[in-house]
């Protein structure tokens, strides 16, 4: 049984940083990639880090440089690494984690099967 387990988000001003965790429990090992997407009201979920086995990792443009995704050695937690937050990255962050995956080229993935419950982050100015 994998679970998908977000937290970490909260309000911070423009500028400041944020440290969100997400646990992913059950993960075989094999190939998985895990990923953070976000989320407003009234648009679509977009991808914005995302980690395979490998350590290879893909970015949304608009946080290359910002934002930083990691995992520790047994990876089990995932990390999504937000500075110089800006109230355009406000939104409800989701996790999700794929199992036989890879990353390539820098590329995000957008199908994932398991998913956690979101942290809400905002980003006021």
């Amino acid at each position: 049984q994998v679970q998908v387990v977000e937290s970490g988000g909260g309000s911070v001003q423009a500028g400041g940083s944020l440290n969100l965790s997400c646990a992913v429990s059950g993960r075989t090992n094999d190939n998985w990639c895990v990923a953070w997407f976000r989320q407003v009201p009234g648009k679509q979920r977009e991808p914005v880090a995302q980690i395979d086995n490998d350590d290879s990792t893909a970015y949304l443009d608009s946080v290359k440089g910002r934002f930083t995704v990691s995992q520790d050695n047994a990876k089990k937690i995932v990390y999504l690494q937000m500075n110089n937050l800006q109230p355009e990255d406000s939104a409800m962050y989701y996790c999700a984690a794929e199992r036989w995956c890879r990353l390539f080229r820098g590329g995000l993935r957008y199908d994932y099967g398991y998913w956690g419950q979101g942290t809400q982050v905002t980003v006021s100015s």
